[in-house]
């Protein structure tokens, strides 16, 4: 035997280890079987629904294409919301009414398909996402069609669509500068308050990140508080405009209270404090009583307060009206806001 050459067992077969070759990709093959299983059963949801559990369809390699085809009837070209080539159905949720009696089944149909396939959740958003950025390409009544699909799926809690999915995709500027996403977003808020409460949607935009940032939604010309007011006001949803209202109301009173604060801690001259309330009611339009409120919190927050001497807490409290009893008197210039003034200091001493 040569040095060179290794020993072997005789006898005995060397076997290769087998590479695991991936089965190409067959989105339409996939899509064709869908629609297939749509059209034997004339759209039935309930039957569609049985015969996809039966079958043996890669859900997981074709998720985005399954909920293509639910969507538009069949595949859409990649980037696009344009048919590709194909069978077709015409049971899809861009073809029927809108109207929430003709989608709401669909609603439903997707819960059942995504309670027995819950990793198909994430294809479910991925083609939102696509969609709702691609706004543009649908036709009015489609994009109507999916705010109304998008509603009911939140009012039915459609296993975990995160909120985020739907607002932030809407936030293109060129959809925003259109009118298209103002548009979709009026008929969504409409649809979901129809069986849902003003608090339940306020929930759904926090999760979403959009309470404090609505007036995102509107194109540049007509994004003010007037124009935000003037819209849902038009279009029926006044519990959205009382609410929009109240909080700009709430952050208008606490930026000037923080205004406020700062200068009376730096112990600003009396007229120069006067001048920025006067300044700050002016722009934010703020109600009289608030403002006295405001500034007699303010005042007594000032106060460096004893812990349990109380008649020299009485004395530093008599004190500090004193000083900026001028700032009181400004402000209290009708009889009811005295007696709210008088309200709030018996509330003050009984705390």
């Amino acid at each position: 035997m040569s040095s060179k050459e290794k020993p072997t067992l005789g006898g005995t077969r060397i076997k290769t280890r087998k590479r695991n070759i991936a089965a190409p990709l067959d989105p339409a093959a996939f899509a064709d079987a869908v629609v297939q299983i749509y059209l034997d059963n004339a759209g039935d949801l309930e039957l569609v629904c049985k015969n996809l559990e039966s079958s043996d369809l890669n859900f997981s390699r074709y998720g985005d294409t399954f909920f293509e085809v639910v969507f538009t009837g069949g595949r859409t070209q990649p980037g696009t919301t344009k048919p590709d080539e194909g069978e077709r159905h015409p049971y899809s949720i861009i073809d029927c009414e809108p109207k929430r009696e003709a989608i709401l089944p669909s609603v439903i149909y997707i819960q059942k398909i995504l309670r027995r396939r819950p990793f198909l959740i994430k294809n479910l958003e991925n083609v939102m996402q696509r969609f709702l950025q691609s706004l543009e390409l649908f036709e009015e009544n489609e994009r109507k069609k999916l705010a109304i699909f998008t509603a009911l799926a939140f009012s039915q809690k459609l296993s975990g669509l995160p909120p985020e999915t739907v607002f932030q995709p809407l936030l293109k500027d060129n959809l925003v500068a259109k009118g298209l996403v103002l548009s979709f977003i009026t008929d969504f808020f409409k649809e979901y308050l129809v069986e849902n409460s003003l608090e339940d949607l306020i929930a759904i935009l926090k999760r979403g990140k959009m309470e404090d940032n609505l007036l995102d939604f509107f194109p540049s010309a007509k994004r003010s508080a007037e124009g935000f007011s003037e819209h849902f006001t038009k279009e029926g949803l006044t519990p959205l405009v009382e609410y929009n209202e109240k909080k700009i109301f709430e952050v208008k009173l606490k930026e000037m209270k923080s205004a406020v604060t700062t200068q009376i801690s730096e112990e600003t001259d009396i007229s120069e404090v006067i001048e920025t309330v006067k300044q700050h009611v002016k722009d934010a339009k703020l109600p009289d009583i608030e403002v006295v409120r405001m500034l007699w919190d303010v005042i007594m927050d000032a106060v460096q307060w004893s812990g349990k001497n109380q008649q020299q807490n009485a004395n530093t409290a008599l004190r500090q009206v004193q000083s900026w009893a001028k700032l009181l008197n400004t402000f209290c210039t009708s009889g009811k806001l005295e007696l709210e003034l008088i309200y709030k200091v018996q509330m003050q001493c009984y705390e």
